[in-house]
């Protein structure tokens, strides 16, 4: 009922949208549309496409399959299990909501390196060869907090890493990246685990890590000579 009321709401509410498109002082010269193919092919999209892929590859799968690893893996009870995963979307969201201040002070690049790095101490907490299994409540906090701030930052910086005239186009394209990593990535990494073994779920996340780290340094390197070039 809340969601058919809120879609009552976008339908009731489109006139709305074409007035303010009548009012923007924007004029359609400032924004390009591109087509698929030129926004490919500008500077460094492949290494944002991509980062934004890995990032929605890692949380989905970090969430849909934790539980499955402790169970399988740990030897944790699923019902203790169950209720130990939702450490992970605690820190997603105290993490979203404590980013919001810490923006104050740090880019939205550093902020993308900070999540990355909270989230590489989660998978390493989890890949200790120890039988606390505590410290699993641990490490998926981590992993919560650290996915928390890439996302939105991600998105935030994107008119710094291809300009404003493009933005609005490459924007689509990042979120739509996302959701095929989202889609397509948990059923891969569930098969792996299941053919192959469960213990291999914590190195899949943190090869999904590493991958993700790489394309958005690449992504950021080339938006810092940019920018140095335009000055």
């Amino acid at each position: 009922f809340l969601q058919i009321g809120l879609t009552a709401i976008l339908i009731f509410s489109l006139p709305i949208w074409k007035i303010f498109r009548a009012d923007s002082s924007l004029s359609k010269e400032e924004h390009k549309v591109l087509s698929l193919k030129e926004l490919v092919n500008l500077p460094k999209a492949k290494s944002a496409l991509v980062g934004f892929f890995c990032y929605c590859a890692l949380e989905s799968s970090a969430g849909l399959w934790g539980t499955s690893y402790m169970v399988l893996e740990r030897n944790i009870q699923p019902e203790i299990a169950a209720k130990w995963i939702s450490t992970f979307y605690f820190g997603i969201t105290i993490g979203r909501f404590l980013s919001g201040f810490i923006t104050i002070k740090l880019s939205s690049q550093n902020m993308v390196r900070l999540g990355q790095f909270v989230l590489l101490l989660g998978v390493i907490i989890i890949l200790l060869p120890t039988s606390i299994n505590f410290l699993l409540v641990v490490g998926f906090l981590f992993i919560g907090l650290g996915c928390a701030p890439i996302y939105p930052s991600m998105l935030h910086s994107t008119p710094e890493n291809f300009g404003k005239d493009v933005s609005q186009s490459i924007m689509g394209k990042q979120m739509a990246s996302a959701y095929v990593g989202s889609t397509f990535m948990p059923p891969v990494v569930g098969f792996l685990v299941d053919k192959l073994s469960p213990k291999l779920f914590p190195f899949i996340l943190f090869l999904i890590l590493v991958l993700m780290f790489f394309m958005t340094e690449r992504l950021y390197k080339f938006s810092s000579k940019k920018l140095n070039s335009s000055k």
